[in-house]
């Protein structure tokens, strides 16, 4: 038995983008056993994926962390989140590891200097790359989630009118300059015919309540609503997808949904856009931004004041999309 131990400690989507990762090193290396550490917050993601064979949990304590896993006495280690700590981890584990090349002098290159020197390559296949040495290869067949069945969600519980489809807006981000302000959202909403299902968190709740009263009976608001699993069931279940740069946009990409994805501070030449999706998949954003890309990650509001990456969103290009997509 070889066992593998595959590191990324957050978050949604970076851990879904991992699932290929784990799919082709269980279904393409010989007696093989898979384990995954991750912070207990994202655990649950990988727990329901069957390929994993035993999860681990980033503990307060770093000793009895690695305690934990030198028990399990690993052959390799695939670090795919590759930082301080997990270099503290592979050093006390003592065992041969391969990392991702993360590119971050290129992005901070890309974000302060705005020279693009970034390779052409999604992350996906840069996490693939850590496995060349095992003769694994890429089998094209996407991202993975898996719902547990009790996670499913009945749609006729949200509204009877949303039977005969609908389009699941992710209106969730960790960062405000990701998403469009909430009148622009009305603004596009509005010009829907479809009937639109506002997906996030907790925390979003307040602004799908804004959204869905200022656009009426055509929006039922979601958020805060379900856990994960049951977003996910909503946007499985959808017929087309709008989503900013999020974990949700990944799990879209999973279910090979029809997605249009909208970027504002973020660049998909970070190589993070959705991987192997619809086909009809679309990517809309402002180009020629001289302050574009202003971050990796984002922020709470545009540095500039001016918001002009979301602000400037073709609007009547997001309704079309999504009337051809439905």
């Amino acid at each position: 038995m070889v066992k593998f131990l595959i590191i990324r400690f957050s978050s949604i989507g970076d851990i879904v983008l991992t699932t290929p990762v784990i799919r082709c090193l269980k279904q393409q290396v010989e007696d093989v056993e898979v384990h995954f550490l991750t912070k207990k917050r994202f655990s649950n993601i990988v727990e329901s994926n069957p390929y994993v064979d035993k999860v681990h949990i980033l503990r307060a304590s770093f000793y009895g962390t690695v305690a934990e896993l030198r028990d399990v006495q690993f052959d390799y280690i695939i670090d795919l989140h590759n930082n301080v700590r997990t270099q503290r981890i592979k050093s006390s584990l003592r065992r041969l590891s391969f990392k991702v090349d993360k590119l971050n002098l290129k992005k901070w290159i890309y974000v302060n200097f705005k020279k693009n020197l970034l390779p052409k390559i999604h992350i996906v296949d840069r996490y693939l790359n850590t496995l060349k040495k095992f003769d694994v290869k890429n089998d094209n067949k996407g991202l993975d989630f898996f719902i547990p069945e009790k996670e499913e969600i009945d749609i006729s519980v949200l509204d009877k009118k949303i039977k005969s489809g609908y389009v699941a807006f992710v209106i969730a981000a960790n960062h405000l300059t990701k998403a469009m302000t909430n009148e622009k959202t009305i603004a596009i909403c509005k010009k829907i015919k479809q009937p639109i299902v506002l997906i996030g968190g907790k925390d979003d709740n307040e602004r799908g309540e804004i959204i869905s009263k200022a656009v009426g009976n055509n929006v039922i608001n979601a958020c805060g609503k379900f856990n994960l699993y049951g977003s996910a069931s909503i946007v499985k279940q959808s017929n087309v997808v709008v989503t900013y740069d999020t974990g949700l946009m990944h799990i879209a990409s999973a279910f090979k949904k029809k997605i249009i994805s909208i970027w504002g501070n973020t660049v998909p030449d970070f190589g993070m856009y959705p991987y192997l999706p619809d086909e009809q998949s679309q990517i809309i954003q402002v180009d020629g931004l001289k302050c574009r890309p202003c971050s990796k990650i984002g922020f709470k509001k545009c540095p500039k004041k001016h918001f002009k990456c979301m602000n400037n969103i073709d609007e009547r290009r997001i309704v079309d999309l999504v009337d051809e997509m439905f």
